[in-house]
């Protein structure tokens, strides 16, 4: 289980450290995507290929969104392992799309991870807080 945020930087050779109580769950690899959020995603074998890869291969190829969210997701994913230290190589088409600076911060959302930009991450949260009750109240309601 993937919970909390932690604070990290990229080095001049692109790696992130993931936090200490993620790597365990990384142990057998992890499979990194453009997130849709303009983040970088993280994602288990597991739950690459239960969330992403099942998903998408469902779907129907002659639907246009289908074909961009594959472009999207798939042509800028790739499959690391991490070092000894814990480190991750982030592709430069990753850092690009997502905006990372020097500051990151590493999201743990249970069942996946998110690398976002430090300012980016507090921009959205502080959007997300303060709209908290609304979509909760929208949440509640379609149950």
């Amino acid at each position: 289980m993937l919970l909390g945020e932690y604070e990290h930087t990229v080095d001049a050779k692109n790696r992130v450290t993931l936090p200490a109580r993620f790597r365990a769950a990384f142990a057998q690899g992890v499979f990194l995507a453009r997130g849709v959020d303009r983040c970088v995603a993280l994602y288990t074998p597991e739950s690459w290929e239960r969330h992403i890869a099942g998903r998408l291969e469902g779907m129907d190829q002659m639907s246009r969104q289908t074909r961009d969210m594959r472009r999207l997701i798939y042509a800028g994913a790739m499959d690391a392992q991490l070092d000894r230290q814990g480190r991750i190589v982030l592709s430069p088409a990753l850092i690009q799309h997502a905006g990372l600076g020097h500051e990151v911060v590493v999201a743990g959302l249970l069942d996946h991870a998110e690398i976002w930009d430090r300012a980016a991450w507090k921009a959205r949260i502080e959007e997300v807080q303060n709209n908290a009750e609304l979509v909760a109240e929208h949440l509640a309601e379609s149950d």
